[in-house]
């Protein structure tokens, strides 16, 4: 495994359309993985994706780009709001928690949320989950006005062409359809093992580490 998914930059035309300026969302045909969920196997060790459950916001044949849902850093909203010169409206807007998103532009900003509002970038995952990537949508949600259940993810993680397929042979990952509770209601600590349960399977059975990341 090694950390060969946090370096390559050939997820370019990935990360454009994520940002809403390039391809359209590629079709759930031929193998797309667009609008699923990758979850780690007990196994993967990598330590940028050990125990996380992914969103895979687009996957052609160039690659994918996905975005980690399971990993807060030691940050909050108002630390990434202040950067952009944006002011909280509330105690508790400020406080809301920010994800390590992946490995790749660690400074750049995701925000996931169910659909609603007309934001610069927006990318359609799915007709219940985009991702925005313009400053409009922080500068919404720092007023309180921002589209309903939205958090902000920095980075993402990303694959070049027929890596993620390889990586899924290699029984790095489970895969399943996106279960929205999974991306927006879930506790972020229940996460990996809550994907788990709707696979099916008992994950403190396969792993004696679950529950400790």
């Amino acid at each position: 495994m090694g950390g060969k998914h946090s370096s390559t930059g050939s997820s370019a035309p990935a990360e454009e359309s994520a940002a809403g300026e390039a391809a359209p969302l590629a079709e759930a045909e031929g193998g797309s993985l667009t609008n699923h969920l990758l979850i780690a196997m007990p196994t993967l060790a990598d330590p940028n994706f050990a125990q996380t459950v992914a969103l895979i916001c687009e996957h052609t044949d160039k690659g994918a780009l996905g975005i980690v849902l399971n990993k807060p850093l030691p940050m909050k909203l108002s630390d990434v709001l202040s950067q952009m010169k944006l002011e909280p409206s509330s105690e508790h807007i400020a406080a809301q928690p920010v994800l390590r998103g992946g490995p790749v532009h660690t400074d750049r900003g995701f925000v996931l949320h169910r659909p609603g509002g007309q934001w610069d970038h927006t990318h359609k995952v799915s007709d219940s989950i985009q991702v925005t990537t313009s400053r409009d949508v922080l500068a919404a949600m720092a007023r309180g006005e921002g589209p309903s259940d939205a958090f902000i993810a920095l980075g993402y993680a990303g694959w070049e062409s027929g890596q993620l397929e390889r990586e899924l042979r290699d029984n790095a990952w489970a895969s399943m359809p996106v279960d929205p509770r999974v991306v927006f209601e879930l506790p972020f600590e229940e996460r990996w093992a809550g994907a788990w349960r709707l696979l099916g399977i008992d994950v403190d059975r396969l792993s004696p580490e679950a529950g400790h990341a």
